[in-house]
């Protein structure tokens, strides 16, 4: 295990209430955060459970997963946790054989991760290109930047960023690093900086701030792995248990929204068929049919909450 962080990893939950209310904690069952964070919404779940109840924890950043830990050591009463060290991708893994009666998912990159310099994540320090949630993954933010060409650098930045100006920024990249190799967070905020328009300069945010979550979202295979572990959440959810997933994004809400609407209406049969005879049959029902947003009260207290979307899927009986 890594060293302590060198920042406190706290957690101010997104959206705490509604997600409290959508999974629908019994004091018995059995839940998971596949997103363990630093534990805020971990901590309010265990806070409903009885003796018998108990929380999975899943991270794949060590650092979270050691001080959620200690955290919730402090505040555990009844309910019990355990802390899995991994993608929520091995969810059923982790799980073990045993069904879960709530999933929480809180996607993105978490405050800690954007706050501690050394990560790599943030165009407000100057660190080396960094930005693996899991340190010990192999594909660092130096090698996407550094090894992709600039087509694939500039379909990185348009798919995964919705950056207009992406062709742009990859041949600024492109023509950098032949230079010399673009080695810090700062060197590459400025590269893009001067590689758009100077009116993009004076529009809401900063100029980099989409490409930085293009090249954290390749690096992590944030997409990917949603996406493969929606279908197993679904899949092992105990009978009328939920799935809650937050996103920060459109390309993760609708990577949600689809998955939802599938398991929800899996056939495959043309509209015109009297009768379904592909044998599909629905997994469940999605809680709701519009993605629930912040108060205006926590839009005001906590700036993540803004983008935040949150939805929920509930398992059929089995």
């Amino acid at each position: 295990m890594e060293g302590m962080p060198s920042a406190v990893f706290s957690h101010t939950p997104v959206l705490l209430r509604e997600c409290l209310e959508l999974l629908n904690v019994r004091p018995d069952g059995f839940y998971v955060d596949g997103t363990l964070g630093g534990g805020g919404h971990t901590a309010a779940v265990l806070g409903k459970l009885g003796q018998g109840g108990m929380l999975l924890g899943i991270d794949r950043d060590r650092e979270a997963l050691e001080a959620a830990g200690a955290r919730l050591a402090g505040v555990v009463t009844e309910g019990r946790f355990e802390l899995r060290h991994g993608n929520f991708s091995r969810m059923a893994e982790f799980c073990e054989g045993r069904r879960p009666d709530g999933i929480l998912l809180d996607l993105g990159v978490s405050s800690h991760q954007l706050d501690v310099p050394e990560r790599g994540f943030s165009y407000r320090f100057d660190a080396p290109l960094d930005m693996r949630m899991d340190r010990g993954a192999a594909l660092t933010a130096y090698d996407v930047v550094n090894g992709y060409s600039e087509a694939r650098l500039a379909a990185i930045l348009k798919d995964y960023g919705e950056e207009r100006y992406a062709g742009r920024i990859a041949s600024g990249i492109a023509r950098a690093r032949a230079q010399a190799p673009v080695r810090t967070t700062l060197e590459l905020a400025e590269i893009i900086r001067r590689s758009v328009p100077a009116k993009y300069l004076t529009g809401e945010g900063h100029p980099a701030k989409r490409s930085f979550q293009a090249i954290r979202i390749e690096v992590n295979d944030e997409l990917g792995e949603l996406s493969r572990t929606l279908d197993t959440a679904i899949e092992i959810l105990n009978g009328a248990g939920r799935l809650v997933v937050i996103t920060f994004h459109s390309l993760e809400d609708r990577i949600v929204k689809n998955k939802f609407r599938e398991a929800q209406n899996p056939c495959t049969c043309p509209p015109d068929f009297p009768v379904c005879v592909c044998g599909k049959k629905p997994l469940g029902r999605t809680v709701t049919p519009h993605p629930v947003t912040g108060s205006e009260s926590e839009l005001a207290d906590n700036n993540r909450a803004h983008s935040a979307k949150v939805r929920s899927f509930e398992r059929n009986k089995i």
